[in-house]
């Protein structure tokens, strides 16, 4: 297995989680506060917690554009929860004023689709890139993608608690970007991680 250097985004949010399950997969992880930081990376993960104040937190370190140019320069990345939201190109159900957006992700997500802390929930998901087993999905005031453009693959969908008849995105890929609603470094499953691993392998042998 090649090794791999990868980062996570320690603005707020549970980065230390996702440290803790990429050392599980021995693989060397890293807090990433400035954007010096981003240089010896081969991955990054933004992760979950409060978008809003992530990406203020963001602005006044001086981190917005170099994180744009991070993602935007093809570089592999996996946002989780509010880190998708910073990852999409576009965002509904802002606070007053809006946030700073990454962008890079080609798709629609609504900030706050499954309602406020209190609606948090878990869901088994269909995951076929991950296997035949469901993956157990932790919510927590999560948001929703609502529209993706035609090269963004759908990974997984969960039920809508507005419509019990439908389904809305969960979990896409957008070449290097991987993107999830729900937080995967709360649960004790490691195949979201190593997914992202692998795909970080696999850019890191066709860049070559």
């Amino acid at each position: 297995m090649t090794a791999v250097r990868l980062g996570v985004l320690a603005l707020q949010g549970a980065f230390r989680e996702h440290i803790a399950m990429l050392n599980r997969l021995n693989v060397e992880a890293a807090e990433v506060r400035l954007a010096a930081q981003l240089d010896d990376l081969d991955g990054l993960i933004i992760p979950g917690g409060e978008s809003t104040s992530m990406g203020l937190v963001a602005e006044r370190w001086g981190l917005v554009e170099p994180l744009r140019q991070w993602v935007h320069g093809g570089r592999p990345t996996w946002g989780t929860c509010a880190g998708m939201i910073l990852l999409a190109e576009r965002a509904t159900g802002q606070k007053l004023g809006g946030q700073a957006l990454i962008g890079g992700l080609d798709v629609t997500v609504n900030r706050n689709y499954f309602g406020r802390q209190v609606d948090s929930f878990e869901a088994e998901l269909e995951v076929p890139a991950l296997g035949e087993v469901p993956f157990h999905a932790v919510f927590i005031r999560a948001p929703a993608i609502t529209a993706v453009a035609e090269d963004v693959e759908t990974l997984a969908t969960v039920a809508a608690i507005q419509n019990d008849d439908e389904a809305v995105i969960a979990a896409v890929r957008n070449g290097p970007i991987l993107a999830t609603a729900f937080h995967p470094e709360l649960t004790d499953d490691p195949r979201w991680h190593r997914f992202f691993v692998q795909m970080v392998q696999d850019y890191m042998a066709h860049s070559t």
